[in-house]
């Protein structure tokens, strides 16, 4: 039986603050908690409404289920799991970073692209959402068990910090399809409404764009921060 505390633990753990201040954060669906299980992420709390999930996890109905989830509908498992400690940023080769992300579902699916293509970190602004947002979790699909984000106050500055070239993708910059990709670089992807800030533009070394194919003035305005993340990284690491 679930306790009252854990249960409004459970509930709280949704807001930011309350991450922080207990160092824990939630994930919901078998898949999701599974990954974080087999990558040895301790948890606090493990709970399934099937039996034999785990030898660990305590067995709620559904009804329970319904009143702790963070979404529309339950899923049959949840877990409760410790926050990492910050670690300092390794540099990869290539480096990708976020600025001011603020949709969940955008930035799980970022960091879910960065697993796909072997990428192990991703630099985030202070005002990109916070990974371990329940709704970020589940956009990753596991993905944040082999993602470290880093989030940093001066982002230009420590992208400039790396010693490699720092592109940024925009709307008024050269086509991916014809300029040089370097691989030593890092890479960084704005704000879904209003683009990369202002302060960080002033750190790039160029600027690079998904060019647009449709002839005349009737057209899209602009793409998803996570499908063209998706775009870019398949274009920088095709000839690899």
């Amino acid at each position: 039986m679930l306790l009252n505390y854990q249960r409004k633990l459970i509930t709280q753990l949704s807001i930011k603050k309350y991450r922080i201040q207990n160092r824990l954060f939630v994930a919901e669906g078998k898949k999701v908690v599974n990954e974080l299980i087999n990558s040895d992420w301790p948890f606090e709390i493990l709970l399934s409404s099937e039996e034999n999930f785990h030898p660990k996890a305590e067995l709620l109905n559904l009804e329970e289920m319904e009143r702790i989830t963070h979404f529309k509908n339950p899923s049959p498992v949840l877990g409760v799991f410790v926050l990492p400690e910050s670690q300092k940023i390794i540099a990869e080769t290539t480096t990708i970073a976020v600025d001011n992300i603020s949709d969940p579902g955008n930035l799980g699916t970022i960091i879910r692209l960065c697993d796909w293509f072997g990428l192990s970190e991703l630099i985030c602004s202070k005002t990109t959402v916070d990974c371990y947002n329940p709704k970020v979790i589940q956009a990753s699909m596991g993905s944040i068990a082999r993602v470290r984000c880093h989030y940093i106050k001066d982002l230009g500055a420590s992208l400039t910090a790396l010693k490699k070239p720092v592109y940024g993708a925009t709307t008024q910059g050269d086509s991916i399809y014809t300029a040089k990709l370097p691989k030593e670089a890092s890479y960084v992807f704005g704000s879904e409404s209003h683009g990369i800030s202002e302060s960080l533009l002033s750190h790039l070394t160029g600027q690079l764009s998904i060019p647009q194919f449709r002839e005349g003035g009737n057209s899209a305005e602009s793409l998803n921060v996570a499908n063209a993340s998706a775009i870019f990284l398949s274009e920088l690491f095709r000839s690899r």
